[in-house]
């Protein structure tokens, strides 16, 4: 008979606390009553050691995809949310005006300069990600559109990807939640959305008003709207 070994060592550790087993004994066998016996027996346990059950791991949804090292201690307002207008890979010159760079499969690549040089008022080697609003804000680009057209769209040879804007949803969850940061659309939102949603003027930027990956969604509004609903829902 094969024995299933994580039934039988809880039933002989019930055995060994001085629980009596019912008729199954030690025979490996996971029947229910069985299994609700140990239950039982687990909870007398913490009720006689007046302790508290452990807590359960978080379910694999709430665990962050930004490194904790990557997010040090600082009061930060905003995330702001680009495109490098470059290639799928991230380079030098990417590295150095943002915090969080996302590559075309998804993978994060930690900007050069640190998210506590942006805290206010911003310090010397800061990343200078956007005009008029680098005091506060984080940050986050995702690596593509290199050679895109907004009208007519054409998004070009690097496209941006369903696995970069999942990517970034995640990675905007994790900074939110790690500095105390609402989901708004004057706290989270793209470069196209600054200069309506802050009253801080650019340059004609237009990431995003386009999603390569969903050609339905137009405009600067309507694609923020997607990211911050997603972003919420992680949440």
């Amino acid at each position: 008979m094969n024995v299933d070994k994580t039934v039988l060592s809880p039933q002989r550790g019930r055995c060994a606390l001085g629980f009596p087993l019912p008729k199954f004994g030690t025979d490996g066998d996971p029947g229910a009553v069985s299994m609700n016996a140990v239950s039982k027996a687990l909870d007398e346990l913490v009720t006689l050691r007046g302790g508290e059950k452990p807590a359960p791991s978080p379910p694999a949804s709430t665990i962050g995809l930004v490194p904790a090292e990557w997010m040090p201690a600082a009061k930060m307002e905003r995330i702001i949310l680009h495109w490098t207008a470059g290639a799928h890979k991230a380079g030098e010159f990417d590295r150095s005006h943002y915090h969080i760079l996302i590559e075309e499969e998804g993978k994060l690549i930690r900007g050069i300069p640190s998210i506590k040089l942006n805290e206010a008022p911003a310090k010397k080697g800061y990343a200078a990600h956007t005009l008029g609003a680098n005091s506060g804000p984080i940050g986050v680009s995702l690596c593509c559109m290199a050679g895109a057209n907004e009208a007519p769209f054409d998004p070009g040879k690097y496209p941006m990807t369903r696995k970069q804007w999942d990517g970034l949803t995640s990675v905007v969850a994790d900074l939110c939640r790690r500095y105390s940061i609402p989901i708004t659309d004057k706290t989270v939102l793209s470069h196209a959305e600054v200069q309506n949603n802050l009253g801080i003027q650019q340059r004609g930027k237009w990431d995003f008003t386009r999603l390569a990956f969903d050609p339905s969604i137009k405009g600067a509004n309507a694609c923020g709207d997607k990211l911050r609903a997603e972003a919420s829902a992680i949440l």
